[in-house]
């Protein structure tokens, strides 16, 4: 259905690779008018857009003026994808406070500025489609060694709950994706990671995750992306405050 986003405009964070690249992309191709950020902007070649631009989403003062040049240039955002993360490794007693407030500023607080800079905006307007990346691993279920990354994707569930809540007459939309284990560049620093500390092979370390999965295979951040741009659509006009689960049945 090419062209389900033909005239919007469209921000996403983290861009560059994996999943973000994935949905500016296929928000370009259903004919969105893409604003493409990332804290390396040299990531975002090649991506067709409006604008490929640096940002650092742990910056209000960067965010905000993000938000004044797009009001300029673009006018009101009709479609804000918050996919900025990182997926930090351990148990709580390998979590230390700078483990803790740097996943909590990456994780939940950079959609929290992103929203109250861009939200004002979408509501004069009267629509919108905001959609945060959670994951499987959070108030879902709970996976070993994920401690503080689980908490802050169920805190993503939680805010994405009260900005639905809170503006559910007004037109605007709030969703978040809950993927799985999905086939990324982030995905392959984990199998280094487990391959480095298991003291196996980087082949049987990715066998290891794709044994944890019902389906037998990874998910692809394409499968994500067609996801995002079904709730960046018009066509979930009547859909606000609800997680969507894409983890090839993990958290059955």
């Amino acid at each position: 259905m090419a062209g389900r986003l033909k005239g919007k405009v469209a921000l996403v964070t983290a861009a560059g690779q994996g999943i973000g690249r994935a949905i500016a992309e296929t928000f370009s191709a259903e004919g969105a008018k893409v604003i493409a950020t990332d804290l390396d902007d040299g990531k975002l070649k090649g991506i067709k857009a409006v604008g490929r631009l640096s940002l650092d989403v742990r910056s209000n003062p960067a965010v905000q003026q993000l938000a004044k040049d797009v009001k300029r240039k673009f006018g009101a955002l009709d479609v804000l994808a918050n996919v900025a993360g990182y997926v930090h490794h351990g148990t709580v007693l390998e979590c230390t406070e700078k483990d803790w407030d740097f996943s909590f500023d990456l994780n939940v607080k950079s959609m929290h500025r992103m929203i109250a800079a861009f939200l004002p905006d979408m509501l004069k307007k009267g629509k919108g489609s905001i959609v945060n990346m959670s994951s499987a691993a959070s108030s879902i279920r709970g996976v070993p060694n994920r401690y503080v990354y689980g908490t802050t994707k169920a805190a993503v569930i939680g805010l994405t709950k009260a900005v639905a809540a809170d503006f559910i007459k007004t037109g605007v939309r709030c969703n978040a994706i809950c993927p799985g284990t999905i086939e990324s560049p982030s995905f392959r620093d984990r199998v280094k990671a487990h391959a480095k500390r298991s003291g196996k092979s980087l082949k049987a370390a990715e066998q290891d995750f794709i044994d944890r999965q019902p389906m037998g295979r990874l998910g692809t951040a394409q499968e994500v992306a067609l996801l995002a741009a079904y709730l960046a659509s018009d066509e979930s006009k009547f859909i606000s405050g609800h997680t969507h689960l894409i983890d090839g049945g993990w958290a059955l």
